[in-house]
């Protein structure tokens, strides 16, 4: 995981670096369908090396994939295409910058919204627990990781058609509609029943809205911050996404075992309101800024 924190940030800003600003949507979009096919692909590869031979061994062939990774990252690096030679700068943090303006009330939205984004784990535990009364613990085990391959599914799906949409209609109305599909997928995971197909519903959706929010946090976050605060900005947006989410989990496992599933669901959902309200906010400023700059024109 603190191998993740120095990645992220830092292929996201190369991957501003290597695209056209009118392509930030699909390039992002493409990144997130890879990156949940292989939350797919990967579990199942892992499934068959600690099947054919064990799970020490399967360990050390994970390392094939990571060092060709490297090497890719490597390639890519060195043939950016319109690469530009920049005086070597110290390192910090510029934080205030990426506070300010439009956005910085970006960031805020985005961690409203991800103090409601709670780990997949808990969709899964509250489907096992709902679906386990009628099949027993092992059945609705399995059935709940049916469904949450249906839901990594419908992420990978959805990430390419939220990056299209994003650099046709814009960051910001994507973030809306993928809040918006959370919403009502933790309002069904707090009414829902032991049926199998009324269960998958809510964890599509919550596919769906993933596919939409990270891709078009990250065009969002490409498209707003100038570019040399573009890598602090994804910086600060790894941490907002973490902390965020952290929380959410702590929060709403707490609720879960003090109250109810239901209580920790109808929490969550409601930072999704409050997220859906800060995107919306977000994006009549920057048709106010955009109507201004025509205005001058």
């Amino acid at each position: 995981w603190a191998a993740r924190g120095l990645r992220v940030p830092a292929r996201n800003a190369l991957l501003a670096d290597a695209v056209p600003r009118e392509a930030y949507g699909r390039a992002y979009g493409f990144e997130r369908a890879m990156d949940n096919l292989g939350a797919i692909g990967g579990p199942l590869l892992a499934l068959g090396l600690v099947a054919a031979f064990s799970v020490r061994s399967a360990i050390l062939l994970s390392v094939i994939p990571g060092l060709l990774a490297a090497g890719a990252i490597v390639y890519a690096i060195r043939h950016i295409p319109h690469a530009t030679v920049t005086e070597r700068q110290p390192l910090r943090l510029k934080l205030k910058p990426v506070m300010q303006g439009r956005l910085g009330r970006l960031m805020l939205a985005v961690g409203a919204f991800e103090f409601g984004n709670v780990a997949a784990t808990l969709l899964i535990l509250r489907a096992t627990e709902l679906v386990a009364p009628g099949r027993g613990q092992d059945q609705a085990t399995q059935v709940a990781l049916i469904l949450y391959l249906a839901y990594n599914l419908a992420a990978t799906a959805t990430s390419v058609i939220a990056g299209r949409a994003t650099d046709r209609i814009g960051s910001v109305a994507v973030l809306t509609g993928g809040a918006g599909a959370f919403l009502a997928s933790y309002l069904l995971f707090a009414a829902a029943g032991s049926g199998v197909l009324l269960l998958g519903m809510p964890f599509v959706l919550a596919g769906i809205g993933i596919g939409c929010v990270e891709t078009a946090e990250h065009a969002a976050v490409a498209t707003f911050a100038r570019s040399d605060i573009r890598g602090s900005a994804f910086g600060v947006l790894a941490a907002v996404q973490s902390f965020g989410n952290l929380a959410a989990s702590g929060v709403a496992g707490l609720l879960w075992a003090v109250f109810s599933p239901r209580v920790a669901f109808i929490y969550v959902a409601a930072w999704m309101g409050v997220a859906i309200v800060g995107f919306l906010t977000a994006g009549r400023d920057a048709r106010n800024r955009s109507s201004s700059s025509r205005s001058k024109q």
